[in-house]
């Protein structure tokens, strides 16, 4: 899972695009659906993780979707939210990320009793005690929630107020998330607007269970900064194929939108493998070296890597980037270009972002150094590129 010399695990990075109740150790799950009367699929935690990831991997957003069932059941107290959120952050230190923006719905956590501003509270308590936990142990992150409204539900306007209410406790966006199709940014035009009219930023879940109208109308009325996945975007990117000299020529051509989305550098939060397990890259192919991340990169467009889920599609920051490094033959300057694409995509303010990248850069020239050293030593030489081995997965 690393480059010839280098531990990729080890590389500051920033997670843009990380559900909550995406993220829970199989564990803890069991423990709070004990505590909570909750029926799960298996109570081992090997056969709970592998019960999740074989049914997140369907090829369909929905069946996907239905995952979080289990999830969201045990997240509906103060202390749960709390320990959900602290071992969050913990798990995203332990892969290496140093910033981290969560994304979650406080609407679907109140069956318990709690008012969507005690479940707002209770994750901010358990992010700054998963900081707090990480400081203590000699290592760094920071991370920010981002409060999600969801699609099918009529809380739009009250959920960006909610977001607003705490954006001096730990909030740093609004999001909208859920079954994309039938459901459009159009449809939350006050809440979007509300935002705007507090200078506050949004992200839009897009491009994922619906195409290029989604992402038209998460720029046009949901004003989004950034793309929640924004994948499907390359389905405006055409291949004309004309005859030169009797050789096939084939140029591409980007459509309005994708040309606007490029040099406009909206950012798009592509998460690799759970794009190819919902089906949202289905009309380029169905593995990830068909994933259009790399056509997307390669075209100029602000590429960012994340995970969306962790723990349904059994990934990890470092995993994705060691699948895109297997996959795609990219270096260590490419994964510094794409982590640090996320950097200035982030809701940080600019001066946090400058020494959030001059901090990543510092790591990573000395990881080149490293390589380079490595290169030049007799253990290179016996060097097996196959030992990587399954990049995609946890370690």
């Amino acid at each position: 899972m690393s480059l010839p010399g280098v531990d990729l695990k080890s590389l500051p990075k920033v997670s843009l695009h990380d559900h909550l109740d995406g993220g829970l150790r199989p564990e803890t799950i069991i423990e709070l659906a004990a505590k909570a009367g909750h029926t799960l699929p298996a109570t081992d935690p090997e056969e709970l993780r592998s019960w999740f990831l074989e049914s997140a991997d369907s090829g369909s957003l929905e069946r996907y979707l239905e995952t979080f069932e289990h999830t969201i059941a045990v997240m509906q107290s103060h202390d749960d939210l709390v320990r959900v959120a602290r071992e969050f952050v913990e798990d995203l230190a332990e892969d290496g990320v140093v910033y981290g923006e969560v994304r979650w719905a406080p609407e679907q956590h109140l069956t318990a009793g709690l008012s969507l501003d005690d479940a707002v509270e209770a994750v901010q308590e358990g992010l700054e005690e998963g900081m707090d936990a990480v400081d203590e142990a000699g290592g760094y992150i920071e991370v920010g929630q981002i409060i999600t409204a969801m699609r099918h539900g009529d809380r739009g306007s009250e959920i960006a107020q909610l977001a607003v209410r705490h954006r001096d406790n730990g909030v740093v966006g609004f999001d909208l998330a859920g079954a994309e199709n039938g459901f459009l940014p159009s449809r939350f035009t006050e809440a979007f607007t509300y935002l705007a009219e507090n200078n506050f930023p949004a992200t839009v879940h897009a491009g994922e269970g619906a195409g290029l109208e989604s992402i038209q109308d998460a720029l046009v009325h949901g004003r989004a900064l950034r793309l929640g996945h924004g994948v499907r975007i390359a389905e405006d990117i055409h291949l004309d194929v004309q005859e030169e000299d009797g050789n096939d020529v084939g140029t591409l051509t980007l459509g309005d939108l994708a040309q606007w989305v490029r040099d406009r550098q909206i950012p798009l939060e592509l998460c690799p493998s759970s794009n190819l397990q919902t089906g949202a890259i289905a009309a380029f192919g169905t593995t990830i070296a068909e994933h259009p991340i790399d056509l997307l990169h390669q075209l100029g467009f602000n590429v960012t890597v994340n995970t969306d889920n962790r723990l349904m599609s059994g990934v990890s920051l470092t995993g994705e980037f060691g699948l895109l490094v297997e996959t795609f033959g990219y270096g260590l300057d490419t994964v510094l270009e794409l982590t640090l694409n996320a950097v200035h995509a982030s809701f940080l303010p600019i001066e946090s972002r400058e020494q959030l990248a001059d901090f990543i850069i510092e790591h990573f020239e000395d990881a080149m150094e490293e390589m380079d050293d490595f290169e030049d030593s007799e253990e290179f030489e016996t060097f097996d590129a196959s030992d990587l081995g399954d990049a995609g997965r946890d370690e």
